[in-house]
C-alpha cells in the first residue's frame, strides 16, 4: 500500500509579522483542492492506525455481506420470518459475483450501486408486504396502495398518539432512504472486494455455484427449507406481475362494471314486496366470523347474540342469519361496503375509484330510484368531503361533525354506536315523514385496536355524549393491548359485543311493525386476532316483524336468530344485492357493457 504522508498544518503567521495590505484580497485554496487535502487526510488515518483501519474494513465487509445477503432471503410475510430462512445460497448472490468479477471498474461500480439500490427498493416492498398481509390480509399494491400510508398513519395518531404517528412517519421514511443507500454502499463495497482479490473471489463464486445448482438439483434442504433459493427474483417478479395485472384489471372491470342486471329496471319495479317498510342497512365494523367460532371470543360474543335474539323475539322481531365473504380483510371497509351494496367484486382502491365514479346501480340507490323512499347515510367514520353519496343515491348524509356529538374519541371510532343510533332515531328516522325511510348506517365502535370501548348507558341518558367522558377516561389503553394477541381478542370480542346490543336494542326500543334491519360485518379482523389464514366470512340477518319479509327468503336455508350455524349457506358478498333484488320482487332489465 503506497504510503501517503500526512497533510500538516501550515505554521501561522506570527503576530509580529508585517502586515500586508493586500493580504486579505488573496484568493484561498480552491474548493476542489481543498476537498483533495481533506480526502488525503483522512486516508492518511489508515497509515496512522493500521489496526484500527483493518478492523473497521473487516467489520465493514461483515455488515455489507450481512446486509445483502439478509436482503436477498428476506421472506415478504412475518409467518416466514424465521432463522431457518437465512441458512440458504440465494441464486442471484453467485450471478451478481460473477457479472461484477467480469466488469471493468467504472462500470462495476455503477452495476454494484444499481444492484444495491433494487435491492434496497426490493426490501422496501418486503417490508410493505409484510405489514399489510398482517393487517389486510393482502400484499402490498405498488399500484394504488401508497394512499393508504395516510390511513395507517392516521391510525398511529388515534391508537397511540399524534406524537407517535408523526415519529413513526419519519422513522420510516428515514428507514426506507437508509435501506436505499446503506444497501447500495454495501453493494459497492462487496463488488469492489471482489476486484481485489479476483482470484480467490472466482474460485468461490465457481464453487458457490456448483454447490447452488446440486442443491437445486437433488432438492437437498437444511432445517426444512431448500438450500438453494431465487427467492429476492421470485419476489420481484410478483411485484412485477402485480403491477400488470392491476393495469389490466383497471379495463377489465371498467367493461364488467357496466354490465348490470338490474341497471335498466323501472323505479316502479324495484323492491315492490317492500314497500311501505323503513329500511335501515348497517355495518358493524370487523364483525368477522372469528367473533362467533373463536373460542377466546366466541363464549361471550354467543351470549350477546343468544340474548340479543331472545329479546326481539319478545319485542315481536325475528332474524334470519347467513354467511357472506367479504371482499377485504382486516381493513379497508369501504370495499366492503361497496361490493355488498353493488353486486361488484370490489377488492382494490382502483376498482373502488372505478365503480363510484360511473352509475352501476347501488342496492341503497334502488331504493331512491324508486321514488318511495327518503334516503339518508350515517357515517360517523367520515370526517372530510364524500362525495360517495351520490353513488350511493343518499339524499342527505351525517358524517361525524353532524350529529350534535361533544363527548370523546373512542381511539379510532369517532363516536359510541349507541350515541350514533341514538342521533339517527333524533334526527331523521323518529320524524314524522310522508315516505318511508332507507338509511345506510355504519357502526364504528368495534374498529381496531378496540381500546378503549365505549359501555351503554341509559337510552335517555345518551344526550349530547358528554356523559361518555368518564368511561372512555377509565377504559383500557390501545398502548397496552396492541401488541397482546391475547388481550386484542378479548377486547375486540367486547367490542362486538357492544355493537351488538346497541343495534339490537335501539331496534327493540324504536322499531316498528314496518321495520326491517339488515345487519352485517363488513370484513374479518387483521390475522393477529383472526389468526393466520382465517376465512373471510363475515355474519349477515335480516330481521323484522312482518313475517312475509323473511318468508321470501326461506329458500336461501339461513339459520334462524342472530347466529348463523357453521354450516348456513356461504356466498360472495357480491351476490347478495342480485338476491336480494329478486326475493323482495324487483323485475331484472339488464344493461350492457
Amino acid at each position: 500500500m503506497p504510503v501517503i504522508t500526512p497533510f500538516r498544518r501550515s505554521p501561522r503567521p506570527s503576530d509580529d509579522a508585517p502586515d500586508d495590505p493586500g493580504a486579505s484580497a488573496a484568493p484561498g485554496p480552491a474548493p476542489l483542492e481543498t476537498l483533495r487535502t481533506r480526502l488525503a487526510h483522512w486516508r492518511s488515518w489508515r497509515t496512522r492506525h493500521p489496526r484500527a483501519a483493518l478492523v473497521v474494513r473487516r467489520v465493514t465487509t461483515a455488515f455489507s455481506a450481512i446486509l445483502v445477503l439478509g436482503s436477498l432471503l428476506l421472506p415478504n410475510t412475518l409467518v416466514a420470518l424465521e432463522p431457518n430462512r437465512f441458512a440458504r445460497i440465494p441464486g442471484e448472490a453467485v450471478v451478481a459475483a460473477v457479472l461484477l468479477l467480469c466488469l471493468p471498474r467504472v462500470p462495476r461500480l455503477v452495476a454494484a450501486a444499481l444492484f444495491g439500490t433494487a435491492l434496497g427498493a426490493l426490501t422496501v416492498l418486503n417490508l410493505l408486504d409484510m405489514g399489510f398481509t398482517e393487517y389486510l390480509g393482502r400484499s402490498f399494491n405498488l399500484v394504488l396502495d401508497w394512499g393508504l400510508l395516510d390511513d395507517a398513519q392516521s391510525f398511529v395518531a388515534d391508537s397511540m398518539g399524534g406524537a407517535a404517528a408523526t415519529w413513526a412517519a419519519v422513522g420510516a421514511v428515514v428507514l426506507a432512504v437508509l435501506l436505499l443507500v446503506l444497501m447500495a454502499l454495501a453493494a459497492v463495497r462487496l463488488g469492489e472486494l471482489l476486484a481485489a482479490h479476483r482470484e480467490r473471489a472466482a474460485r468461490g463464486a465457481l464453487m458457490a455455484a456448483t454447490v447452488w445448482m446440486t442443491s437445486a438439483a437433488l432438492g437437498v434442504q437444511t432445517f426444512g427449507v431448500p438450500v438453494a433459493t431465487t427467492s429476492a427474483s421470485k419476489a420481484a417478479r410478483a411485484q412485477a406481475h402485480r403491477v400488470v395485472d392491476t393495469l389490466r384489471d383497471e379495463a377489465a372491470f371498467a367493461k364488467e362494471a357496466k354490465a348490470d342486471q338490474f341497471g335498466a329496471t323501472p323505479g316502479d319495479q324495484l323492491v315492490p314486496d317492500l314497500r311501505g317498510k323503513d329500511m335501515i342497512f348497517t355495518f358493524i365494523e370487523s364483525y368477522g366470523r372469528s367473533a362467533i367460532e373463536d373460542p377466546v371470543m366466541a363464549p361471550g360474543v354467543g351470549r350477546t347474540l343468544d340474548a340479543s335474539t331472545a329479546s326481539l323475539a319478545k319485542a315481536g322481531f325475528h332474524a334470519r342469519s347467513g354467511w357472506l365473504t367479504s371482499a377485504t380483510y382486516g381493513g379497508s371497509s369501504w370495499l366492503g361496503h361497496s361490493t355488498f351494496l353493488s353486486g361488484l367484486w370490489v377488492d382494490n382502491q382502483q376498482r373502488y375509484r372505478t365503480v363510484t365514479s360511473g352509475d352501476h346501480l347501488t342496492l341503497t340507490k334502488a331504493f331512491e330510484k324508486t321514488g318511495d323512499w327518503d334516503t339518508v347515510g350515517v357515517m360517523p367514520g367520515v370526517q372530510k368531503a364524500w362525495p360517495e353519496a351520490d353513488w350511493y343515491g343518499l339524499d342527505k348524509v351525517y358524517d361525524a361533525f353532524d350529529v350534535g356529538y361533544r363527548g370523546p374519541k373512542f381511539s379510532w371510532s369517532t363516536m359510541p354506536d349507541q350515541y350514533a343510533l341514538e342521533a339517527f332515531q333524533r334526527l331523521e328516522h323518529g320524524r314524522k315523514r310522508d315516505r318511508p325511510l332507507m338509511a345506510e348506517v355504519i357502526l364504528t365502535s368495534s374498529h381496531q385496536p378496540w381500546a378503549p370501548i365505549p359501555r351503554m348507558v341509559g337510552w335517555d341518558e345518551v344526550g349530547d355524549g358528554s356523559v361518555y367522558d368518564g368511561i372512555e377516561a377509565s377504559g383500557v389503553k390501545a398502548s397496552d393491548i396492541i401488541t397482546d394477541s391475547t388481550r386484542s381478542k378479548e377486547e375486540y370480542g367486547r367490542s362486538v359485543q357492544y355493537s351488538v346490543t346497541s343495534l339490537t336494542q335501539w331496534l327493540e326500543r324504536y322499531g316498528t311493525d314496518d321495520t326491517v334491519l339488515v345487519f352485517l360485518g363488513d370484513h374479518q379482523p387483521l390475522a393477529r386476532v383472526s389468526g393466520d389464514g382465517a376465512s373471510r366470512d363475515v355474519p349477515v340477518s335480516i330481521v323484522a316483524k312482518d313475517p312475509k319479509v323473511l318468508d321470501a327468503i326461506d329458500d336461501w336455508n339461513w339459520t334462524e336468530g342472530l347466529e348463523p350455524a357453521k354450516d348456513a349457506p356461504v356466498w360472495r358478498m357480491s351476490a347478495f344485492r342480485d338476491r336480494f333484488l329478486t326475493a323482495y320482487g324487483s323485475v331484472p332489465h339488464p344493461t350492457k357493457d
